[in-house]
């Protein structure tokens, strides 16, 4: 750490983070500077996930522009160090908002948060990757075919029990590809409790978790995003039947419209990208419970995220079925 590591001087204590089954995080405290430090989890793993190298790759590039991620400070590939390949990176201090609802705020607050929300994703879509040194970080067409086929075989590789509406998502999605944007750098998993809120102002300090990130087309990112508006409020993670006018909250039109002033984009197909969506989401909760049955994820939060692939799946199906299927 320290021939690598800006300002580091131990000694160090750990503590790991709560929350997510991706990449283990942990917090390394030293009496002068805190870090944090993510890791590939231990075990045998799906092929091509927790790529903590991509993610170091792409916040890389990103800080060097001055978008809100955490500072990247080193890279380790060695898998002896402490077992599976990690980096190091800044702490950012802030607030994590994890209920959608953002209960105690007074409704010009949670209104602010949510134009901030949306400004910062608008800007992250409007990077050319080559501009930026990441022209390499995927391909730039076929983006929905390869994560379609992605998806499936990860789900594939995990199945504990047949889930009959991913069968016929399947089959359908690959069958009912949307026509695509150019590529952009998408990140995969860009919702609110994955920003980290300055304390006391409007302001995404830093962008988290882009262990899913890649090129592909913005409306992928952006429909993930919408995807709160359709889940119930009763969901910690859901707005749909909340008093949005009286919360400050934008709906789903004016956050649609919001985004399209900003970069020009504008989804057309939301069903699709709404069942598209879902159908990734039931895909990876189903590849947690693969890791709950292998035993290489044990926490009662895995068994529960695992538990969703199917509500998930139909929910999925449910969207297809408007989108025409």
């Amino acid at each position: 750490m320290a021939a690598h590591v800006e300002g580091y001087a131990g000694p160090m204590t750990l503590r790991q983070f709560k929350g997510g089954q991706s990449n283990p995080t942990y917090e390394v405290a030293t009496p002068g500077r805190t870090y944090v430090l993510r890791r590939k989890p231990p075990g045998v793993l799906l092929q091509s996930a927790h790529a903590v190298d991509r993610e170091f790759k792409v916040i890389s590039a990103l800080s060097a522009q001055g978008f809100p991620v955490a500072r990247p400070y080193a890279l380790c590939e060695d898998p002896a160090v402490i077992g599976s390949i990690f980096y190091v990176m800044e702490k950012v201090n802030g607030r994590i908002l994890w209920d959608l609802k953002l209960p105690g705020m007074e409704p010009a607050e949670r209104r602010a948060i949510y134009d901030a929300q949306v400004d910062c994703l608008a800007r992250l879509h409007a990077y050319e990757p080559d501009a930026i040194g990441l022209g390499d970080y995927g391909r730039h067409e076929g983006y929905f075919a390869r994560q379609v086929g992605r998806w499936t075989k990860q789900y594939r590789a995990s199945e504990i029990e047949p889930i009959p509406s991913m069968d016929r998502l399947i089959d359908y999605l690959p069958a009912s590809l949307p026509p695509e944007g150019p590529a952009r750098i998408v990140h995969g998993d860009f919702r609110l409790d994955n920003l980290i809120i300055a304390e006391g102002k409007a302001e995404v300090k830093a962008v988290l978790d882009w262990e899913l990130s890649t090129l592909g087309d913005a409306m992928a990112d952006f429909s993930y995003l919408l995807i709160a508006w359709v889940i119930p409020a009763s969901e910690r993670n859901g707005l749909l039947g909340a008093d949005l006018p009286a919360l400050g909250i934008p709906s789903i039109e004016q956050t649609v419209e919001r985004y399209a002033g900003i970069t020009g984009l504008r989804p057309d197909n939301l069903d699709w990208l709404f069942a598209y969506n879902l159908f990734r989401l039931a895909a990876i909760c189903q590849g947690i419970g693969g890791r709950v049955r292998d035993g290489t994820a044990t926490s009662a939060h895995a068994r529960a995220m695992a538990a969703q692939a199917p509500v998930l799946a139909d929910a999925a199906w449910s969207f297809a079925k408007r989108a025409g299927a």
